[in-house]
């Protein structure tokens, strides 16, 4: 079976009690959202809705890149917004 990492740090981390697991690929990065609410019902609106994504350590938007498809191998991850004081 085909699988890319995904990481997750700080809130996402608390949230899934993982900081990274497997997932099935290739799948589409627009889909990423809904995949992740499937295994943790509310963590779109508790947490992803405030994260950034990054994708291969570039940052992707995954309303707007719907072309980008998430494949075998690739490394996901899950940034909680970086506040500064």
């Amino acid at each position: 079976m085909s699988t890319f990492t995904i990481h997750y740090f700080a809130t996402a981390s608390q949230y899934t009690t993982k900081n990274t697991e497997s997932l099935s690929a290739p799948l589409p990065l627009s889909d990423l959202f809904n995949q992740l609410e499937k295994h943790y019902p509310g963590i779109v609106e508790k947490v992803l809705s405030s994260c950034g994504v990054s994708l291969n350590g570039e940052y992707v938007d995954v309303k707007e890149d719907v072309d980008v498809v998430i494949l075998p191998g690739a490394e996901v991850a899950i940034i909680p917004p970086v506040s500064s004081g």
